[in-house]
């Protein structure tokens, strides 16, 4: 089984750069893999999911549907957004394991804890993004200026913003881990981030205000949870630095030799 997985470079070998563009196209080839058979499945239980996804709907909402292909293409889109997020902690993987290279092997140890914070950060997101965004935001814009118009909900539309939300909600909740690789890699550092804390708090309410939701109540609810996620990144970095210092040192000691 193990020769039909890209193999992972060491800490430190060399390789060219078909080499690396080489294990790219095998690992984004092996999370395609897996998304199939996730796929397979949510399309098979994609009724409960669209039961599940129309809950936060106000009851005096119905969907429509306006053409032939419609219902269809609207299960197919949202079966594979499901399949997407089931597979997250393979493409996290397979993300450490092309990046493995640049950090030391003893970092290997802590891989499977970050994966697994991924998987529960991400579907905290998830969560949160349906209980508490998503009602506020249906009941805010299925109602606005219901006096003047008509309003009618087309199905795909709904579903593809609920979808396209919770999976965003989902990622956005990531942020400690992007924050604490790349303090890792040392591209960033836990001094810098508090410096320039109000550029990256304008960079979340961007990142927020380009979900789904355009009002400004769920906008508000987004971008809260959003500034102590990074807060919290922060003080792990710290924390972190901390513990890898002597590790960077090591390695800067085999640089001078």
């Amino acid at each position: 089984m193990r020769r039909f997985l890209p193999r992972r470079l060491s800490h430190g070998e060399e390789a060219t750069l078909v080499e690396h563009l080489d294990e790219l196209r095998s690992r984004l080839i092996l999370s395609l893999v897996a998304i199939v058979p996730a796929f397979a499945v949510a399309y098979y239980f994609h009724e409960e999911i669209i039961d599940w996804l129309t809950g936060p709907l106000p009851d005096d909402k119905q969907l429509v549907t306006l053409g032939v292909t419609e219902p269809f293409t609207t299960s197919v889109m949202v079966s594979l957004i499901v399949a997407i997020g089931l597979v997250l902690p393979v493409l996290l993987w397979q993300i450490w394991a092309f990046l493995a290279p640049a950090v030391s092997p003893h970092f290997e140890r802590v891989t499977l804890f970050f994966v697994a914070l991924a998987t529960a950060l991400f579907a905290s997101g998830v969560v949160f993004m349906y209980y508490v965004v998503l009602p506020r935001a249906l009941e805010f814009l299925t109602n606005y200026d219901d006096e003047l118009y008509e309003i009618q909900i087309r199905a795909s539309y709904y579903y593809n913003f609920v979808a396209l939300l919770l999976l965003g909600g989902g990622l956005a909740f990531l942020l400690p881990i992007f924050v604490i690789a790349l303090v890792r890699l040392r591209i960033l550092t836990s001094t810098r981030l508090r410096e320039n804390r109000r550029y990256a708090f304008v960079i979340l309410l961007v990142f927020a205000a380009l979900l789904p939701t355009v009002d400004p109540v769920s906008l508000a609810f987004e971008i809260v949870p959003l500034m102590l996620l990074f807060e919290l990144s922060i003080w792990l970095s710290v924390l972190l630095e901390r513990r890898w210092q002597p590790a960077w040192d090591d390695e800067l000691a085999e640089l001078d030799l």
